[in-house]
């Protein structure tokens, strides 16, 4: 039996899952900024409900190729979309609400899609020869995962260890690109797409907190949050989605419908310049960073599956960034800086 599955087993029998040996840990990136001691994160921490893995990741995906899916995506569907060395992936939201995290291994890259349904926070990390699962405890309303090598805690959007061994590390990560059914196909038209095929029985037609296929209940701008966070902002309505990005200084909140309208942005500090390009195509952003940017035309730059590109980018540094909802990223980052176009 394969240690995942193990874990399964006893998860499923109402205990823990247990931490087997011969798990390497996950790997580790460029530590992020943490704002608070870890030890405030572990104090904040709450049950969600569920307990340990009562949210069960997919830890053996199925998939199918897109001429394959029929009408079990509309084209406005959500998805989560990944592209490693050639090879695409789509995980329907409506999966991913009721397991939150799927352990998968893409263009031959072991990595974890993550989805967390109360921040609308959809981020991809590198595994290794370990799996992530979910914890059932919630800091800022996010999603605390947990990998099984170690049971070190990691707060999604945070993406760095509260507790355990690993504490104050920050997991590698990977990107996802949170997007439309119709979007994503036409990027990827080789894409393969999760099943339902996953081994649990669920309600894949029904998503308990509302529907974004148009959006409403829970995911609605305006609806109320569910838990308490420890920092609030009325600047944008709660759940009105921003771009974040972090670096060495701080943390970045880009307004959409800004950068949409620009095309792109620039935000210089003291070490770097950070270039951020509206991908109307997918309705995302990049990022990128280097020493004195020039900003390139945005009608001359050409998107395929891994991005922008353009010779103005060559030798600029990606830096990672995703969607979440302006209160769950507030909640974290405080003291973000906005970037909405106007003069500071």
């Amino acid at each position: 039996m394969q240690p995942g599955s193990m874990a399964r087993v006893m998860a499923g029998a109402g205990l823990a899952a247990v931490i087997l040996p011969g798990w390497a840990n996950p790997p580790t990136g460029p530590t992020l900024p943490i704002p608070e001691d870890t030890s405030v994160y572990r104090d904040a921490a709450l049950s969600g409900g569920p307990g340990k893995d009562g949210i069960p990741s997919i830890d053996e995906p199925r998939f199918e190729n897109a001429d394959q899916v029929g009408d079990r995506l509309a084209p406005g569907d959500r998805i989560v979309g990944i592209h490693i060395n050639g090879e695409a992936r789509a995980y329907p939201q409506s999966i991913l609400v009721w397991h939150e995290i799927v352990n998968d291994t893409v263009g031959g890259e072991a990595v974890a899609v993550t989805f967390c349904p109360l921040t609308g926070t959809a981020l991809g990390f590198q595994r290794g020869d370990t799996e992530l699962g979910v914890s059932g405890r919630l800091v800022n309303s996010n999603l605390i995962m947990y990998d099984r090598a170690t049971d070190s805690e990691w707060p999604q959007i945070l993406g760095s260890a509260i507790s355990g061994p690993l504490e104050g590390q920050s997991l590698a990560p990977e990107r996802v690109v949170w997007t439309t059914w119709e979007r994503w196909l036409e990027r990827h038209p080789d894409t393969e797409v999760l099943t339902t095929d996953t081994g649990f029985f669920r309600n894949y037609q029904r998503d308990p907190y509302g529907a974004y296929n148009p959006r409403r209940g829970y995911y609605e701008d305006d609806s109320a949050t569910i838990f308490p966070v420890r920092h609030e902002s009325d600047r944008y309505p709660p759940k009105a989605e921003v771009f974040g990005f972090r670096h060495d200084e701080t943390a970045v909140a880009v307004d959409r419908e800004a950068l949409a309208a620009a095309g792109m942005m620039l935000h210089p500090t003291d070490s770097h310049d950070y270039l951020v390009i509206h991908d109307a195509g997918l309705n995302t952003a990049w990022v990128f960073r280097g020493n004195s940017v020039e900003t390139p035309d945005p009608e001359d730059i050409r998107f395929g599956p891994d991005g922008p590109s353009h010779e103005a980018l060559e030798g600029l540094e990606p830096v990672h960034g995703f969607e979440a909802m302006w209160f769950a990223w507030f909640a974290v980052y405080p003291d973000t800086v906005v970037l909405d176009g106007n003069a500071d």
